[in-house]
């Protein structure tokens, strides 16, 4: 019996499936939000030690309660709407972003069945879902009716339509190689996958220059520096986002790390295994698979803040370049190759329905 079918045979077929599944829902939102608010803590500590500075340590034991006080300060101010602002467009834009960026879980597998969707097309949801992300930017920046969050709107459209390209050739790349769009399925297509004893395409000589781009347009696609050009300070105060206060500012902060979160939890699931141990070796099996991914998920975290503490921000044009002009032809490139790959040198397309065996 599945979760919501508990549900159903003792609250009645319509009844209980909404409560099952609203229960399945609140299990997924509220780690979320504890894990943003984790997350803020944790970028702050992470830059304060780079670069020998104490960073929160007042609010609560080390200043672990910082972030929830920053949460209070932002609910009991005052939301501001700009006199000149399209009020339904402005006030609807960061509900869009949040939304959005806690809908993207619903795919994403903790474990083996630990997932509230598992989907046959979860990738291409993920795609579809984060695609629409920049709806709710470009909202804000239009009704702001103000040039900074205008430019700051463009800019974050622009970028990320370029690295959703390239981001696309690499989830086809990986699709291929795991023959499907399951989540679940890609990661145990890893199980061994290198010399029989690695788990993960993080080893894998076709599939580890694509991990690689995979991070680096992840960082693109979520603002992190140095690709932070929608938000630059010096240039454009706060961007699309400079005419928000109050909760309509939070909920375009708490979208944006959200998806930060989501990268970091997405990337181990197509390059790192998942919540596979690195080696296929049985004691490594006891320990449960949520750990393995809760662990890999903050090391990609600890790489996110490092690059941010290192990296120095690119120019506008220097970004432009580099998803057009190198990563657009390199991951489609490396698509051929690895296609290529597969069809000569493996079986992996002979059970394909309507495909030529070798």
């Amino acid at each position: 019996m599945t979760f919501t079918g508990w549900f159903q045979s003792h609250l009645g077929e319509g009844f209980g499936w909404f409560v099952g599944t609203t229960v399945l829902i609140l299990a997924i939102v509220l780690p979320v939000m504890v894990g943003v608010a984790m997350a803020v803590y944790a970028d702050r500590k992470i830059w304060a030690a780079m670069q020998m500075r104490r960073g929160p340590n007042v609010v609560g034991p080390f200043g672990l309660l910082q972030t929830f006080a920053d949460a209070a300060k932002l609910f009991l101010k005052e939301t501001i709407i700009p006199s000149g602002a399209s009020r339904e467009v402005f006030l609807i834009a960061p509900m869009i972003s949040f939304v959005l960026a806690l809908a993207i879980w619903a795919v994403m597998p903790f474990d083996a069945g630990l997932v509230l969707a598992d989907l046959n097309v979860g990738l291409l949801y993920v795609f579809a879902v984060s695609s629409m992300g920049v709806y709710g930017i470009i909202m804000s920046g239009w009704a702001s009716n103000s040039k900074y969050p205008f430019l700051g709107g463009l800019r974050s459209a622009a970028q990320m339509v370029s690295y959703e390209v390239a981001m696309g050739f690499i989830l086809v790349a990986v699709m291929l190689y795991a023959q499907s769009l399951n989540l679940s399925d890609i990661v145990m297509a890893q199980k061994g996958n290198v010399l029989g004893i690695l788990n993960g395409n993080v080893f894998n000589p076709l599939l580890f220059p694509m991990a690689i781009m995979f991070f680096i347009t992840a960082l693109a696609e979520t603002n992190r520096p140095p690709f932070d050009l929608p938000e630059a300070e010096a240039e454009l105060v706060a961007g699309y986002q400079v005419e928000y206060s109050s909760m309509s500012f939070a909920l375009f902060f708490l979208g944006e790390y959200a998806n930060i979160l989501f990268m970091c939890a997405l990337i181990p699931v197509l390059f790192l295994g998942g919540w596979l141990p690195p080696l296929d070796w049985a004691p490594l099996y006891y320990i449960p698979g949520f750990v393995w991914m809760l662990s890999k998920m903050a090391v990609m975290f600890f790489c996110f803040a490092w690059v941010k503490a290192a990296v120095p921000r690119y120019r506008y044009d220097q970004l432009m370049r580099l998803g057009w002009k190198v990563f657009l032809p390199l991951s489609l490139f490396w698509v051929v190759v690895v296609s290529g790959w597969l069809m000569f040198f493996t079986d992996k397309f002979a059970t394909v329905p309507g495909s030529v065996t070798l």
